[in-house]
């Protein structure tokens, strides 16, 4: 009898052990409960403050993890077995996982901070109604150029990258859409094009950029431009605004041709567990005094217009990250192009970078 209760101890503690390790594991894997919530965003994407200050005034603990893709983010919750409360994807990323039902809809009466949001950056095409995406944040793709690297020279076009003095000085972000639509952009074509004859016009266009630029690279971009390793960079204008942070002999323009115009929102992936607690966290990131302490920590533009005057002077009147309803006309949207057009978008890309070996 002792032999059998010694074995039945040992089980049950063998058993309890194991729970707790599972228990633990899926807290830091993306499961999550009625007592958290588990964020799926960015990487630097968030004052790490604002976590705190939500797990003190909701009792609710925030589980924290990062991507550093759309197309990582959206295979991980695709998969299942994850349960991320709420995901912060680019708009044309929530058209598509809308399309493959990926998505719960977004209760706004439990959203009243949602008041805050400026019109222009609601109910737009990748989703009418605002249905099941809340704006986080948004900004342009653009170019971040050193004067006094290119002998006093100004840059206000795409097309001024092409200047033959600007040999190997340029870094070009690793993304397709964004380089291919630079190329469109600069034959003034819509970034969204899908006529092929246009995109083949785009693609020998950046062949002959090849000997400007100097690398195609990450996140590691946003270094090498602050240590003045090269003159001019593609980027988004967030990173610009941290760059220069870094070093103020840089400069940021949205060119003349017009640019990407990117938004990213907050959504509740089909896997939540905590819906409650992704609308309490969505609301509060609303607040324009949290929106505000936001932008200011990450550095890119707001849509929350309350949340303006909570903002420096100097940042709101900032023309290259607050653009002028002029030049705010001439922004596209990424569209979704579908499976079969972006794999062509990401041929061509490689073609390029091919072509630079």
């Amino acid at each position: 009898m002792k032999k059998i209760l010694s074995l039945f101890l040992l089980v049950w503690l063998v058993a309890f052990s194991l729970l707790y390790v599972t228990k633990t594991i899926e807290s830091s894997e993306g499961y999550g409960g009625d007592n958290t919530v588990t964020i799926y965003n960015w990487g630097d994407y968030i004052d790490p403050a604002l976590i705190k200050k939500f797990e003190k005034e909701t009792g609710l603990k925030v589980i924290y993890q990062t991507f550093d893709s759309n197309e990582a983010m959206m295979t991980k919750i695709a998969q299942g077995g994850t349960t991320f409360d709420v995901a912060v994807p680019s708009e044309y990323a929530i058209s598509k996982m809308k399309e493959e039902g990926l998505l719960l809809p977004i209760d706004h009466a439990k959203i009243p901070n949602l008041r805050y949001i400026d019109e222009r950056f609601l109910n737009l095409s990748f989703d009418p109604g605002n249905r099941y995406s809340i704006p986080y944040f948004w900004g342009t793709v653009g170019i971040v150029y050193n004067p006094a690297l290119l002998g006093g020279k100004e840059i206000t076009s795409w097309n001024d990258l092409w200047d033959p003095s600007f040999k190997n000085e340029i870094l070009l972000v690793d993304g397709a859409r964004e380089i291919i639509g630079m190329a469109l952009n600069s034959l003034h074509y819509s970034l969204n094009d899908t006529n092929k004859t246009h995109l083949q016009q785009a693609k020998q266009k950046l062949d002959a950029l090849t000997p400007n630029v100097k690398a195609i690279v990450g996140d590691e971009i946003k270094m090498l431009l602050a240590n003045e390793e090269a003159a001019i960079g593609i980027v988004w204008s967030g990173d610009a605004a941290e760059i220069m942070w870094e070093n103020e002999r840089l400069d940021y323009v949205i060119p003349e041709e017009g640019t990407n115009l990117w938004f990213d929102n907050m959504v509740i992936p089909k896997t939540a567990k905590n819906i409650d607690g992704a609308h309490q966290f969505i609301n509060f990131m609303l607040d324009p005094e949290n929106a505000a302490q936001n932008a200011e920590y990450v550095g890119y533009s707001t849509p929350n217009k309350k949340a303006l005057e909570y903002l420096p002077k100097e940042i709101v009147e900032d023309e290259r990250f607050y653009p002028s309803e002029q030049l705010a006309n001439k922004l596209e949207v990424y569209e979704n192009l579908g499976k079969s057009m972006l794999a062509y978008y990401n041929e061509l890309f490689l073609q390029f970078k091919m072509h630079r070996k």
